[in-house]
């Protein structure tokens, strides 16, 4: 993004975002994430490291906007959030010695003969030879040359995202380019080019601003099909099948976002197939909530059959991603806590926190269109 349009962007967006808009911020996000996820990357020299990094940054920074007094100040304190969380992750995985069971992963996964694709990091010639550049070069060349790249080999473009002078960001490029045969950094051209983040890292980081749980989808079906129960039976073909359709979406999507943030670090196949079946049955349970609530629209009255539909489905969903899904990832949880017992505890305190957050917020929601829907039609007197 153009550095001109990327100022626009922040001084549009950021006073909706203090307010609690979150696609304002997921706006933000589209805008920065080549930036911050370059610094990430020049620190750790890991592509899937730097994206988790990049994407807790982006997290603290909306839980504490509140503190932020100038617009201005935004990326910068946006970029150092970056830095010091990336510097963490190097000094956790230093002092984290392998243990018996993540040499037995390692183990597992070397001597892998059919490796699934998409599943398996293939390092490549090009990928190699990028990450010793980015190895042999000063932490301050590396984002750099990075952002050099992704952003289209504009210098100015650079010294705008970084806070520096043109001349400044020349001067990195030229001494990166003394200490580099022209061929390695073609080819590490390309590999800033493909190891940018794709348009889903915003949406990842928005759904996570809220909650990243089953209950999200739920109330994603309750809201929908709550309005099933203001319509009238003469709209009902046209409007409940259209009911159907979004009620689906809207929760398949939400079912979505959690697993594929559930398989990110799986440790197996085993856990991988457990959380697709338990994803599964979320989306069955919302699925089966609104075609129930549209039968019931046709040829139900009164209030108990949606209010028992709403039991069912929250009670089935929350049980799924309260109860199961926790249990599954219980080996993957171990390891982590022999890792880094810090980071693991605090990983854990704060999926429990958007777990319950997502089941309050969830029942709010869909509680209250249901509610409405309810009584827009009549079914529940007032």
């Amino acid at each position: 993004m153009h550095a001109l349009t990327l100022d626009a962007t922040l001084h549009h967006e950021l006073p909706a975002a203090r307010r609690g808009d979150t696609a304002a911020y997921g706006r933000i996000v589209s805008a920065c994430q080549n930036t911050i996820t370059a610094i990430a990357l020049s620190i750790t020299r890991d592509v899937a490291a730097s994206e988790d990094i990049a994407q807790e940054a982006f997290l603290r920074a909306w839980q504490r906007l509140d503190r932020l007094k100038n617009h201005d100040s935004f990326l910068p304190w946006l970029r150092q959030i970056t830095r010091n969380l990336a510097r963490d992750h190097l000094r956790a995985r230093k002092h984290a010695a392998m243990t018996g069971q993540d040499a037995e992963l390692a183990i597992a996964i070397a001597a892998d003969p059919a490796p699934e694709p998409g599943e398996r990091l293939l390092v490549t010639e090009q990928e190699t030879a990028a990450l010793a550049l980015i190895d042999a070069l000063p932490a301050e060349s590396r984002e750099t040359l990075l952002l050099y790249y992704r952003e289209g080999q504009s210098s100015q473009q650079v010294a705008a995202l970084l806070g520096l002078s043109d001349a400044a960001v020349r001067k990195r490029l030229s001494r990166a380019r003394e200490q580099v045969r022209s061929e390695l950094l073609a080819r590490f051209g390309e590999f800033a080019r493909g190891s940018a983040p794709a348009a889903a890292f915003a949406l990842v980081v928005t759904s996570a601003l809220t909650v990243g749980t089953p209950p999200a989808a739920a109330a994603t079906a309750l809201g929908l099909a709550g309005s099933v129960g203001a319509k009238s039976v003469g709209k009902l073909l046209l409007g409940g099948l259209g009911s159907i359709g979004i009620g689906a979406a809207g929760a398949g999507l939400g079912v979505w976002l959690g697993l594929k943030r559930n398989l990110r670090g799986a440790l197996d196949e085993r856990e991988r197939t457990q959380l697709k079946r338990s994803a599964a049955l979320s989306a069955l349970l919302s699925l089966a909530f609104v075609l129930g609530m549209l039968a019931y629209a046709s040829w139900g009255h009164g209030w108990l059959v949606p209010l028992l539909l709403t039991l069912g489905l929250f009670g089935g969903v929350s049980y799924l991603g309260l109860v199961v899904e926790p249990r599954i990832k219980a080996r993957r949880h171990a390891v982590e806590a022999q890792r880094d017992p810090i980071k693991a505890a605090r990983d854990r305190r704060r999926e429990r926190w958007m777990a319950w957050a997502g089941f309050v917020l969830g029942m709010a929601l869909g509680g209250g269109g249901l509610v409405w829907g309810m009584m827009a039609s009549g079914r529940l007197p007032f």
